[in-house]
């Protein structure tokens, strides 16, 4: 039996919003109240709902229904509301966000401060000809003007896409011409670590619309004929009625890579945002006034998470615009006085080796959080001691979720790397190669599950999750991808991902799309990228196969050249550890690349 290394005591736990909710319906044990919150979605949605204070114009007739199947549940059935309304329910006066530039001081701004700046954007998208149903894209660092458009654009009824600032151009012009918006917001550059790159350049280069470019320092950049300055178009009119839509209807398109070339476009909808928001509620244990702190970007489902998981719940967006991985963000952490703070696993590693946050006083964080890669129970006991021995929320979902999937609480016993519990309001089963239910297996959800998506906008919703899985006892399952262990003690360990697709840096990318890149250099006949899992655990790293065209290149400059090639084509937070030339990759009789087979081959299994 695995040992705790963080117990809750009976003040931690009758101070959570999970125990509010167990005594509110009459449980004193943690597990049978998930149970009922599976077995009884309808109460336990109903009453979440209500917990986090989503207003409506028209309210819902049925929580949920499945009469067009579980794939195509339809949530909060004949209700009208705009979810941006839901952000807005805290006192005027309340801080709704505290951000800091690199190398100035914290500044603060209130929700009613908020709500104009927001209001001014969406009577600008207005005024520049935009109708209810344009959709507005987003290539920004995660900063107060990022957040105030993303909610603006929701508000006005107008669907962001949301489009990470470390993207090269080819990776932002393959998402625009997937979603086609009529106009983009970006900044001039991005400052980070001393450094400033250029973004509005990279936007030019990606042929986006007509941009709106945030002037970040008074050095020109030439704006194209369409273009406009942020300050120009900022309109002064602080009063705007949120536009009153359906619970289907759109309000951002992200982007998350599968097992083909080309990015999955994910619709989320004015639904998504209260499984992010729900949650937080209960798994983060975010409450009034809190400071959530999770370094990120909007065009990964984290930072719309933040927005809403943090603002619904009447909590406090802390955003540090340097890198998370200086002293100057672990200062932030302490001078913002930040009470959850969200993290990968790879930033935790820095903060190991290089003893940076060590200086400074994390007292006010009542617990951590854990998502994008595997984390590595060594360096997550480090992080628990950073705050004073503070628990470690391991959080594993998707874009297609809106949350998690699999999680903890902090009503339970908290393990280093572990999960000790399947997110409230939804389930799943692990099956083993043969379709049976096994401790260790393939993660199956078992919808209906509010907050998954039930469309795509670029591929067959159906064919992509429920085409071809297995039936477990009558239910219909939705494949997800991951690879889960549940131990003795019925928590659960993440072992990675069981299809082509792996998680770099905290992002998912697709085998297919490294390979398509180290195709095209001069000496690769044909390639196959892996993620492999370090020895002692932790976030996967990546290793390509290559068979090799006859060179006279050394094996360190193909190995620099695929380096460079993956950095300028793709992202430059996806490291190349190992390039191994092959003479031959295996397949299977269909002519399937067997990347399983070459992880084992790596790894020495």
């Amino acid at each position: 039996m695995i040992k705790p290394f963080w117990k809750p005591t009976d003040r931690n736990i009758e101070q959570s919003n999970i125990f509010k909710m167990m005594q509110k319906n009459g449980f004193q044990n943690y597990n049978d109240f998930w149970r009922w919150s599976v077995d009884n979605k309808e109460d336990f949605w109903t009453q979440t709902v209500e917990n986090i204070g989503i207003p409506f114009q028209k309210d819902f007739n049925k929580i949920v229904d499945t009469s067009k199947g579980v794939e195509n549940a339809e949530w909060l059935k004949g209700a009208k509301f705009n979810i941006v309304d839901a952000c807005f329910n805290n006192e005027d006066n309340a801080v709704a966000v505290i951000f800091q530039e690199e190398g100035k001081q914290l500044q603060k701004i209130t929700q009613k401060e908020l709500q104009k700046l927001v209001n001014r954007i969406a009577n600008s998208l207005v005024e520049i000809g935009l109708k209810t149903g344009d959709a507005i894209a987003i290539d920004m660092p995660m900063t107060l003007e990022a957040v105030a458009v993303y909610l603006a654009g929701i508000k006005a009824g107008m669907p962001i896409v949301t489009v990470a600032d470390s993207f090269t151009p080819n990776e932002i012009e393959v998402r625009l011409n997937i979603a086609k918006p009529k106009v983009i917001f970006t900044q001039d550059f991005l400052h980070r670590g001393g450094k400033t790159i250029p973004l509005f350049e990279k936007v030019v280069e990606a042929n986006a619309p007509k941009a709106i470019v945030i002037q970040t320092i008074n050095k020109a950049v030439e704006l194209r004929e369409n273009d406009v300055f942020w300050n120009d178009f900022l309109s002064n009119n602080t009063f705007f009625s949120s536009v009153i839509q359906k619970p289907e209807d759109v309000i951002t398109i992200l982007f998350s890579s599968g097992t083909t070339g080309e990015p999955k476009a994910i619709p989320w909808t004015h639904i998504t945002p209260i499984k992010s928001a729900s949650d937080g509620y209960y798994h983060q244990n975010i409450q009034k006034n809190n400071v959530v702190c999770w370094p990120t970007n909007l065009g990964w489902m984290m930072g719309p998470w933040l927005v809403f998981a943090s603002l619904i719940n009447k909590a406090v967006i802390g955003l540090y615009y340097g890198i998370p991985t200086t002293e100057s963000f672990g200062k932030f952490v302490q001078d913002a006085e930040v009470t959850m703070l969200g993290v990968i696993p790879s930033i935790v590693n820095y903060w190991k080796t290089s003893k940076c946050m060590e200086q400074f006083n994390w007292s006010t964080i009542k617990c951590f959080s854990s998502t994008g890669e595997v984390s590595n129970p060594t360096e997550m006991e480090y992080l628990m001691q950073l705050a004073n021995n503070k628990p470690v929320i391991e959080y594993c979902g998707g874009t297609e979720i809106g949350g998690g999937y699999i999680t903890s609480t902090v009503v339970q016993e908290n393990m280093a790397s572990t999960f000790s519990s399947q997110a409230l309001g939804g389930e799943f089963v692990l099956l083993d190669e043969d379709s049976n239910e096994n401790s260790k297996g393939e993660v199956f959800l078992i919808p209906p599950i509010l907050g998954l998506s039930n469309k795509l906008i670029n591929r067959d919703h159906f064919k992509v999750y429920y085409e071809g899985t297995p039936s477990y006892k009558g239910k219909l399952l939705r494949k997800h991808g991951d690879q889960m262990q549940q131990l003795e003690n019925g928590f659960y360990k993440a072992q990675g991902r069981v299809d082509d697709a792996m998680n770099l840096g905290g992002i998912k990318v697709s085998s297919i799309q490294i390979e398509a890149v180290i195709n095209k250099l001069d000496f690769v006949k044909e390639s196959a990228a892996i993620a492999v899992s370090p020895k002692s655990g932790g976030p996967s790293e990546l290793v390509v196969y290559f068979v090799e065209i006859s060179s006279e290149k050394t094996s360190k400059e193909k190995y620099i050249e695929a380096k460079s090639s993956i950095k300028k084509q793709l992202n430059p937070l996806f490291k190349l550890i190992d390039l191994v030339g092959i003479d031959k990759l295996p397949r299977t009789a269909s002519n399937k690349i067997m990347r399983r087979k070459l992880r084992s081959l790596y790894e020495g299994e």
